[in-house]
């Protein structure tokens, strides 16, 4: 018997998810859109999730398995990509879940709109209760140059992967996720949007993503998570080049996510050493943006300060935040 080539693929990367990988994974096998392959990437796992992968490849014929050893999220993704055989790629994270009719929602819009990629609302679910639900329904359809303005400006969809279908189109030419560094969203999905001519949304709560407590993303600030800078630099250029009537909403993403930077390791970072050896490394990505920063009119004056303070002395920053800390407290 011959099996039907799959519609959709949707790829799991999977690294010691013992604890969440089953809910995760009824939650995809229970989609209501049935014709699905599902890719585990077991990304050298030390507890039991390569046995429970291993299982639900015997219990559903969908499900395909491939072991390998530890390279990352990205490494895995790229696995997942390579050996996809669907139209369309999903991606789902291995301790989140999703609504049983995502896939159908955007797959029929995809269909509906002829879109290359469709989004959906992500909910966020914190001690079991999603903190976000769903309001009147909306859908957006989008040409290349909005759907990209969108995702910068981030009012309704940003860089995550896991709340869109994308078709398989769009990884032409060899996109792939950044091995070895974090914030792998962010240095490509503005890539995939580059290649789509045509985007939906929609404010359907598909993708529920589950904030725990080892989340990298949610942990205290370390030196990793300024693999950003990485990807602001190809992300700068990259518009500069291809969408320079972006510029103003691209800067201004930056600067806020410099200062959210700056924020976390001012707050999160106790270490006084490490704290400047943070700063000093955002400083050194920042500074060759300084004018583009200044330059943008929306800025308030307290961010356009800061970010001078960044770029002209890290020390006085230091002070400065120190000071704001301390008049917070005496408050």
């Amino acid at each position: 018997m011959t099996t039907r080539k799959p519609e959709i693929s949707i790829i799991v990367p999977v690294n010691n998810l013992e604890s969440y990988l089953e809910d995760c994974l009824n939650s995809i096998l229970e989609q209501t859109f049935k014709n699905i392959e599902v890719i585990l990437v077991n990304d050298g796992s030390i507890d039991a999730s390569g046995f429970i992968c291993d299982d639900y490849a015997i219990k559903d014929e969908r499900v395909r398995v491939f072991h390998k050893e530890y390279g990352g999220v990205s490494s895995a993704r790229n696995k997942g990509v390579q050996e996809a055989k669907g139209n369309f790629i999903g991606f789902v994270d291995g301790d989140d879940r999703i609504h049983k009719d995502m896939y159908k929602n955007l797959y029929d819009l995809c269909q509906k709109t002829r879109s290359d990629i469709s989004i959906c609302k992500l909910g966020r679910e914190i001690e079991g209760k999603l903190i976000n639900g769903n309001g009147k329904e909306f859908v957006k359809e989008m040409d290349n140059f909005e759907a990209m303005r969108q995702l910068f400006q981030g009012e309704i969809y940003r860089f995550s992967l896991c709340n869109k279908l994308f078709r398989k189109s769009c990884f032409s030419n060899k996109t792939m996720f950044p091995e070895g560094r974090i914030h792998e969203d962010l240095a490509t999905t503005y890539l995939l949007f580059s290649k789509a001519e045509k985007v939906v949304y929609t404010n359907y709560i598909g993708y529920i993503y589950v904030k725990r407590e080892n989340s990298i993303l949610t942990s205290t600030y370390n030196e990793k998570r300024l693999d950003a800078y990485f990807a602001w630099d190809e992300i700068l250029l990259f518009t500069n080049r291809y969408y320079k009537r972006l510029s103003p909403v691209v800067s201004k993403c930056f600067a806020y996510w410099v200062l959210d930077n700056i924020n976390y390791i001012n707050n999160q970072v106790e270490d006084d050493q490490k704290r400047k050896e943070y700063m000093f490394t955002v400083q050194k990505y920042t500074k060759r943006y300084s004018d583009l920063v200044q330059k943008h009119t929306q800025l308030s004056k307290k961010c356009k300060i800061l970010f001078l303070l960044l770029n002209n002395s890290v020390n006085m920053l230091n002070l400065t935040l120190k000071l704001s800390k301390l008049k917070k407290v005496h408050k």
